[in-house]
């Protein structure tokens, strides 16, 4: 494989779990954050930017085109949270998260789409949560920063099917990351409790839909939210 594909966030966590398994699979791979590369790899390449700044935001797709001498696919992974009661959110928080959870992607994806049309094709996976379905409680910011990415990924898999691009994304179940290690394991069972299959995520399962989605084979699959779990 030699396609190239763009990952949000691959410092640790879901990002850096997927970079590597793609890296053995023979793709190159372009990752970003604002912390120091923690994959050393050939064929992997590492941009350290904030994705709240929209200059560095922007210029990203073409860094990684012009390193690789093509996109393929996009999978914005990165992602912050804020657990907290709506009344006790302040707006810095609430910006911080839409710049980071829905504004990065929409820039990534305008500006990874323009690259991608040139050819006629391309994926590009969002990541969502299963916190929007369950309007979970105390998740005000972050779940609704994480709609606004399903609707995104609905209107621009009409927009960019044209071009022969698929946009999907994928909700994940609770999984053992940073993102959850703060929040209380009764709550994380509550929420186990309301799946089909009771159990937490793991990345493996999240590899398996990535591949569905990037597969040759998948090319009329598009405008699709899949939650882990069984959770709807």
């Amino acid at each position: 494989m030699n396609q190239v594909i763009l990952i949000t966030g691959t410092s640790k966590g879901i990002g850096k779990n997927i970079s590597e398994f793609f890296l053995k699979q023979g793709f190159r791979v372009a990752g970003c954050s604002r912390s120091k590369p923690t994959i050393f790899h050939q064929n992997y390449f590492h941009v350290n930017l904030d994705l709240q700044n929209e200059a560095e935001v922007s210029v990203l797709p073409r860094k990684v085109a012009s390193h690789f001498g093509s996109l393929d696919v996009l999978i914005n992974n990165a992602a912050i949270a804020s657990m907290n009661h709506l009344i006790l959110t302040p707006t810095h928080t609430l910006k911080q998260i839409f710049d980071t959870n829905f504004i990065a992607p929409f820039i990534l994806i305008r500006e990874a789409a323009k690259l991608m049309s040139l050819k006629k094709s391309g994926r590009i996976i969002n990541f969502s949560t299963i916190a929007v379905p369950l309007n979970l409680a105390g998740e005000a910011a972050y779940a609704t920063s994480k709609s606004a990415l399903e609707s995104l990924t609905r209107i621009s898999a009409y927009e960019l099917g044209p071009f022969g691009i698929t946009v999907n994304a994928i909700g994940p179940t609770p999984i053992d990351t940073a993102l959850i290690k703060t929040v209380d394991p009764e709550k994380i069972q509550k929420l186990i409790e309301k799946q089909a299959i009771k159990r937490k995520a793991e990345i493996s399962d999240i590899i398996n839909l990535i591949e569905f989605f990037i597969n040759p084979n998948s090319s009329f699959i598009t405008g699709q939210v899949i939650y882990l779990g069984g959770v709807s």
